[in-house]
């Protein structure tokens, strides 16, 4: 067996993430002090368990999010869509502390079932969570969110998952670099 000779060296470790990139992106819905809401994208975010229904998203704890998921302790998970790219590097790129992004961005929410903070209406997808669980590591909080309920767009979603050949996940990279779902392919049967 050969060493990690074989490998090159990542020059910064802190970039270490790089290489686990790209992933999904989702805007965090939350509401905050004072009636207020803001609109977070995130792409430190990754389903957990089935029993109970559970996903974790990374937030930075000097984020105006934190501080609103910490007051509130519920949020939406709203999956945004190809035609979204400009909006969800507009949302990451400024702090709902300094702007209302609801009002800057014309973002149309909509109420749901489960939780108080509202659905993003143009979301390809939604999740009403509850924080369930929460784990301070370096600058961030995990939140482990409790999935209350779950809605989806008519004709995008099969039994398999996204439907690739109407839309795709917006795929965050690095700055403002994202990509889509490209080809589907599939591994080979194995025989019993």
């Amino acid at each position: 067996m050969r060493g990690a000779s074989e490998f090159r060296r990542l020059d910064k470790i802190e970039r270490f993430y790089y290489l686990l990139h790209p992933q999904p992106t989702v805007v965090v819905i939350t509401k905050c002090e004072g009636g207020r809401v803001n609109a977070m994208p995130v792409s430190w975010v990754t389903p957990i368990s089935e029993e109970p229904p559970t996903l974790g998203v990374a937030i930075d704890r000097e984020s105006y999010t934190h501080e609103c998921l910490e007051k509130h302790r519920e949020a939406t998970i709203n999956i945004p869509g190809p035609q979204h790219v400009d909006l969800v590097y507009a949302l990451g790129s400024v702090s709902g502390r300094e702007v209302d992004k609801v009002e800057r961005f014309n973002l149309v929410l909509i109420e749901g079932s489960k939780v108080s903070a509202p659905l993003w209406r143009d979301a390809m997808a939604a999740l009403e969570v509850t924080v369930y669980r929460e784990l301070d590591v370096g600058e961030c909080r995990f939140y482990v969110l409790k999935v209350e309920s779950a809605w989806i767009r008519e004709g995008l979603f099969t039994k398999y998952g996204w439907n690739t050949a109407k839309t795709s996940p917006l795929l965050h990279g690095i700055g403002r670099t994202f990509y889509l779902v490209g080809r589907q392919i599939y591994a080979r049967k194995i025989e019993p």
